[in-house]
């Protein structure tokens, strides 16, 4: 096989069935279904996979388009290997409640963290704050 620089080396890939993680923490599954010189993405048959804990829940997305600088991993899935994981698959009322109590804890451990430095005289800035780059 010889090399292919830059996208233009996922066009074997196309019509696999792929893993995306997102810049913002979300994880998409989906049929790689186009590409372009900047590395967008269109994804087919999406799904949006929540992971909480040793449970999992998918989300139907359908057809998804994904701009290239907010990819962070895409990797091939084997749809012949059989699953092992030892995760639980559940429903998605029950994934989205997990998840916004897994907010809502992280919030509020994030609240008794800062009380905390500025009981000490210290302050963080917050992220929105702050420059991406």
């Amino acid at each position: 096989m010889n090399y292919v620089p830059g996208t233009a080396s996922l066009i074997d890939d196309i019509d696999k069935k792929h893993l995306v993680l997102l810049r913002d923490g979300r994880t998409l599954i989906g049929y790689l279904r186009s590409i372009d010189q900047f590395a967008n993405l269109v994804f087919h048959q999406t799904v949006e996979r929540i992971h909480v804990g040793k449970k999992f829940g998918d989300i139907p997305r359908g057809i998804f388009i994904v701009r290239g600088e907010n990819v962070v991993l895409l990797g091939e899935m084997d749809v012949d290997k059989p699953c092992d994981t030892i995760l639980q698959q559940v429903s998605i009322e029950e994934i989205l409640e997990e998840q916004r109590l897994q907010q809502q804890t992280k919030q509020e451990t994030e609240k008794v963290k800062m009380q905390v430095l500025k009981d000490r005289g210290l302050s963080i800035p917050k992220a929105d704050n702050l420059d991406e780059y």
